[in-house]
């Protein structure tokens, strides 16, 4: 064979073999496709995965506790501030609905707690620093506040025993000093010393009587009326967390926070329920049954009184009911406890708290308590 044969076998030689690679290399793929295809089919062929809780023992057995959301734990060292530069920051962190507890012109706990989430909120350094233009919105710290003979329909006599109030048609406060000291989101105290140099006296009130008051959004409890509340489609997707060892609420909307205030969760003998649930009813200006058997023990009795509403029912203002029996997010008759005095299970908040937080969230929503 001449020379140039042998170039062009060789030749032929290595473009055959370059076309069994290509043959293989392209039954491969189609191999690889067709069962790419047939796995995509089975998965749509099967039922969706849902996550749900582990349930254990009987029926109405508590769900499983959720995983707590990244919520920040800071202790920081707050600034020395004056009392009345503490109550700015109090009212600044009251009128964004991050509640600091009762206004009395102190940095406390709850002012420590409320401005670290204040800041996590809008993503801003978790620290105990103070930035001007917070006190800047509210370039006056004080107000004063005239009573009205409108007012007196919100006082009056209060029986300490709960058969003496069940034969009321309201439990009213027991005092005009009371009446503005929660209108005012503050402890009665703190109301008597803002006052101490006027020609007053704070428990002997009367129309027209004048008094000096934090400028925080007043707690109107003349525009509450008695109702049913009705889901709201805008909040459908917040979700409510009540973290008991830190005595907070937080609701929040996707991963947005948007409000936090302090709670009284429960009891030792009678803790809030650990789990996830649901908002299942609302209503404003709610009667109590209060049983004795049901708050000590979780067991309901014939043994009970139907208490009426007013500011000091024992549930306050507001009452959001859980899809636990006899467990709710509620308001309360005494704010100062809030945080400190323990409870029979349910979530309270102050009532100018409450009132605020039945308009941030929806029934239906989910309440995870943990």
């Amino acid at each position: 064979m001449t020379r140039n044969g042998k170039l062009a076998q060789a030749r032929w030689r290595c473009d055959y073999s370059a076309v069994k690679i290509r043959i293989a290399c392209s039954i491969c793929l189609l191999s690889i496709l067709l069962a790419a295809n047939a796995q995509q089919r089975k998965l749509q062929q099967q039922q969706p995965v849902r996550a749900v809780p582990l349930r254990t023992g009987s029926p109405i057995a508590a769900p499983a506790a959720p995983t707590p959301k990244p919520t920040p734990k800071v202790f920081v060292a707050l600034p020395n501030y004056d009392e009345e530069t503490a109550t700015r920051l109090q009212i600044f962190l009251d009128n964004n609905n991050f509640g600091p507890g009762k206004i009395d012109g102190k940095m406390g706990e709850f002012f420590r707690k409320a401005l670290i989430s204040f800041k996590h909120a809008r993503a801003q350094r978790e620290t105990g620093v103070v930035d001007q233009w917070m006190l800047d919105q509210v370039p006056q710290t004080f107000t004063t506040y005239t009573i009205k003979g409108d007012d007196l329909a919100y006082v009056g006599d209060l029986p300490s025993d709960h058969p003496s109030q069940a034969k009321l048609k309201f439990l009213p406060y027991t005092s005009l000093l009371e009446f503005v000291a929660e209108r005012y989101h503050s402890a009665e105290d703190y109301i008597r010393k803002l006052n101490r140099d006027r020609d007053l006296d704070c428990d002997h009130l009367e129309p027209g009587d004048e008094l000096k008051v934090p400028n925080v959004l007043p707690f109107e409890i003349e525009k509450i009326t008695e109702q049913q509340i009705k889901p709201n489609p805008k909040f459908a997707a917040r979700t409510i967390y009540v973290d008991t060892p830190e005595r907070l609420l937080e609701v929040f909307e996707n991963n947005q926070l948007v409000c936090v205030f302090p709670i009284t969760p429960g009891s030792t003998s009678l803790p809030a329920p650990v789990g996830t649930w649901k908002i299942v009813g609302a209503a404003t200006w709610p009667w109590f049954r209060y049983d004795e058997g049901m708050l000590n023990y979780g067991v309901r009795t014939e043994n009970f009184y139907n208490l009426p509403p007013g500011p000091n029912n024992l549930v306050g203002v507001v009452w959001m009911g859980l899809d636990k029996p006899g467990i709710g997010m509620h308001g309360t008759n005494n704010p100062e406890t809030i945080g400190r005095a323990a409870s029979h299970g349910c979530i309270r908040l102050a009532n100018w708290d409450a009132i605020r937080l039945k308009d941030l969230v929806s029934v239906g929503n989910t309440v995870n308590i943990f």
